[in-house]
């Protein structure tokens, strides 16, 4: 039996590694998809974005685990009931409960993956992703070479270009500058080019328009000009301070002191627990998602036309626990002292589970009761 048992995990495992380099290639072209066009479209380089979707990848992995554990869990079971490998089980007396063993093993494996994703990788690749984002946004050739759209590289500054042409050469500029609150002015010329040298960066427009309003009188002077040059490196603060995010702490850190974390971060202690509970509930998911798969298929029995209308019935299942879960998430979220229903969900799909193994056990224990019933009345 035990080498039933290993037969059994490995298919789980052999599976759920296919499922999940599937899923997770599917989610992370879709994603790879929006990261190229802003960054590459951004001027940055490939390295750039190669570094982005590697530092997205952890927070990928855990978003497709759980379907994963429930996809090669359907499947190898559905494999194993179509070639009567689990009818051969049973016919030596091996009941449901005990061939659930392999399975609750596999979903234990899924949940330490999951375990160490949650509270170990995600945060710390979120927290270099957070810097690296920092990093770029302070880039002032990024956040001026977007053309056809107005843009704000720092406060009380707007910079419009109509068109980047494949020179470098920004086509209708428009530059409003009203940091100085007793004057207020715009600039406008034909074309632009930024020029980077040691002390900076700098906008060179020609053949343009500068435009100054004088707040005190109210008095608008205006001045054509064939060149000018503007210093746009005071626009970008060359701080790298990058403001601290709960998502991007690690378990420990976000075990201590709430107050403070929550006057670091702006977060809510609803926000906290919510984060906190999260990372502990996604593992146990895992196991009951696995576990629903199997036990959902085990109570069809064997049918020579497959055990399908179980899988969507197991999968509805898997539906319905993963939307009590988000709102079990908001509930928290208003109020930190609920943290307890963020573990509802999994205790309910198992709940389900034992219920299942147990009508798979004796399928005819309903039966029996039901005449008994209509004998009494």
């Amino acid at each position: 039996m035990a080498r039933f048992d290993r037969y059994m995990l490995s298919q789980f495992l052999l599976l759920f590694g296919f499922f999940s380099l599937v899923l997770v290639a599917v989610f992370w072209i879709n994603r790879a998809v929006v990261l190229f066009d802003r960054l590459i479209g951004d001027g940055q380089t490939a390295l750039v974005f190669l570094e982005f979707t590697s530092l997205s990848l952890p927070k990928l992995i855990v978003t497709v685990l759980p379907i994963a554990t429930f996809a090669a869990s359907v499947y190898v079971t559905n494999r194993l009931s179509g070639e009567s490998e689990l009818v051969v089980m049973q016919a030596t007396g091996t009941g449901p409960w005990r061939m659930a063993r392999p399975v609750l093993a596999y979903g234990l494996i899924v949940a330490a993956m999951m375990t160490l994703l949650a509270h170990v990788l995600v945060p710390a690749a979120q927290g270099q992703l957070s810097i690296r984002e920092a990093e770029i946004s302070r880039n002032v050739t990024s956040r001026l070479l977007t053309e056809g759209t107005f843009l704000s590289p720092a406060a009380q500054v707007t910079f419009y270009t109509r068109a980047i042409g494949e020179d470098g050469v920004l086509r209708d500029v428009f530059l409003s500058d009203r940091r100085n609150p007793e004057q207020r002015v715009i600039y406008t010329a034909a074309e632009a080019y930024l020029v980077r040298n040691d002390a900076g960066t700098t906008l060179i427009m020609v053949d343009g328009l500068a435009q100054r309003l004088n707040i005190a009188d109210n008095r608008l002077s205006t001045a054509k000009f064939v060149d000018f040059s503007f210093d746009i490196s005071r626009l970008v603060s060359s701080d790298t301070q990058v403001t601290g995010s709960i998502r991007n702490m690690n378990t420990l850190a976000l075990l201590t002191d709430w107050d403070r974390i929550s006057d670091e971060t702006g977060a809510r202690h609803g926000d906290i627990a919510e984060e906190v509970h999260n990372r502990f509930a996604q593992p146990l998911f895992c196991i009951v998602a696995a576990l629903i798969g199997f036990s959902t298929l085990m109570i069809g029995g064997y049918s020579r036309f497959g055990v399908w209308r179980e899988a969507v019935i197991a999968f509805g299942l898997l539906i319905g626990i993963d939307g009590l879960r988000s709102t079990f998430a908001q509930m928290v979220l208003e109020d930190a002292a609920l943290w307890p229903m963020m573990y509802l969900p999994s205790l309910i799909g198992l709940v389900l589970v034992i219920g299942m193994l147990t009508w798979a056990a004796y399928p005819g224990l309903l039966r029996r009761r039901r005449p008994r019933m209509a004998e009494a009345t």
